[in-house]
């Protein structure tokens, strides 16, 4: 009996986790993708900087072409940036699987002994000194017996206390497990956007050149064509919303109250709101609705804040005005516009939160240049009147007093 006790003591005492060996290999594959995630991360950097060099340069197709290129190449870096760190993070999660298999196989192998040892201890217990005795042993073994049992005590006490850090360590492990797969799932869905967006962007060059047929000439003709159909149409707009009564902006938040969040990751506003030196030379109301930010064809538009969508217009419409837009109405009195978009991701009626995407840019309707037009309504006094293009289609045009024209940027965060 005195060998099975010390045999039980010496195995408890000595039960100790054991984690796979292959942590080191999975590890070394991490660090092989962080590698590669940093250097993407400034091949992208690099071709953005050029991205907004070009977008600077004269507007010629040349440029334009090259400015769809260099926004191809992007995105198709971004996308292989999104599958690296996919890769890295289903590694991450199969090492956290492996870590809580272990443990869990851990605390089941210690549960057992601890069951093991408990009911070998009742036995001992439950032994009189007397029948110990009558059965040939001695006095002193006895006693040998009882110190072993009192260390037998105190490690299955140890073994309690290791199984309870086990069971913390397989909490954390899965609560880890689960954030991971969050940020996976998170990463899917901006593969698939980007992916989106690399369509988008091929299409639309696609679309130049066949428009073009590659020539200078016809390319220059196309603009001057948009800008004059939209001074006819910012004409017409200017000349209904001086025509509607005063709107009460006393519902709504106070300017710099900040409560939009930009409707872009990287904002970089190319034409401020209303009366500016550009907008007397590029209006003819010598006054700018919104505000107008570089995005290149197929970047992602974000609602500004949570909300309703109130309207929105796409399809063949998309050739005249503000091309393709959306606008969401919001709790606090305000709306929302976001224009000249080469893709709408959201219909009429539903609901979406702030920061989700509405659409895609691009530089459908009456833009020379693919970016972002955004503007801030009193929602209250925000209407819609039909507008026919030049085109020949009647479409739907946001309008709104003068004065329920808002400025973005007395609404939106500080940069």
């Amino acid at each position: 009996m005195r060998t099975l006790c010390a045999a039980l003591l010496v195995f408890v005492l000595l039960l100790v986790p054991v984690y796979s060996e292959a942590n080191d290999a999975i590890q070394e594959q991490i660090n092989k993708n962080s590698a590669q995630i940093a250097e993407l991360q400034k091949e992208i950097a690099k071709l953005q900087t050029e991205l907004n060099a070009t977008s600077q340069q004269k507007q010629t197709l040349q440029s334009t072409v090259a400015s769809y290129n260099l926004n191809i190449q992007k995105t198709t870096k971004s996308i292989s940036l999104t599958n690296t760190q996919i890769s890295q993070k289903d590694t991450e999660i199969g090492r956290l699987s492996g870590s809580i298999s272990t443990t869990a196989n851990n605390i089941d192998g210690v549960k057992g002994q601890i069951a093991n040892s408990l009911r070998q201890l009742d036995m001992l217990e439950q032994e009189p000194m007397a029948v110990m005795l009558l059965g040939g042993g001695t006095l002193s073994s006895f006693f040998d017996e009882a110190t072993a049992l009192a260390a037998l005590r105190l490690g299955l006490q140890d073994r309690v206390v290791a199984l309870s850090d086990l069971k913390t360590d397989l909490t954390v492990s899965k609560d880890v497990a689960e954030d991971k797969r969050d940020e996976l799932a998170r990463l899917q869905q901006k593969l698939a956007q980007e992916k989106q967006s690399l369509a988008v962007a091929r299409d639309e060059q696609n679309k130049l050149l066949q428009q073009t047929k590659n020539k200078e000439s016809n390319y220059q003709a196309l603009i001057a064509q948009k800008q004059a159909e939209q001074a006819a149409f910012e004409r017409v707009l200017f000349e209904l919303a001086s025509q509607l009564k005063s709107a009460d902006a006393t519902n709504i938040p106070q300017a710099g109250s900040g409560v939009l969040r930009w409707p872009l990751d990287a904002p970089f506003i190319t034409q401020q709101f209303g009366k500016t030196i550009d907008a007397g030379r590029l209006y003819t109301s010598g006054t700018h609705d919104g505000i107008d930010m570089r995005a290149s064809v197929g970047t992602p538009v974000r609602a500004a804040l949570s909300g309703t969508v109130f309207e929105v217009n796409q399809g063949a419409v998309a050739a005249c005005q503000y091309g393709k837009w959306v606008i969401v109405k919001h709790a606090n009195g305000l709306a929302t516009l976001y224009a000249h978009l080469s893709t709408i991701n959201v219909q009429k009626g539903q609901t979406v939160t702030t920061g989700q995407v509405v659409g895609l840019a691009g530089n459908t309707g009456y833009a020379t240049g693919p970016h972002l037009h955004f503007t801030v309504y009193l929602a209250e006094a925000l209407s819609l009147k039909q507008y026919t293009c030049k085109s020949g289609y009647t479409v739907t045009v946001p309008i709104a007093p003068l004065n329920a024209y808002l400025n973005p940027v007395s609404y939106l965060t500080r940069l």
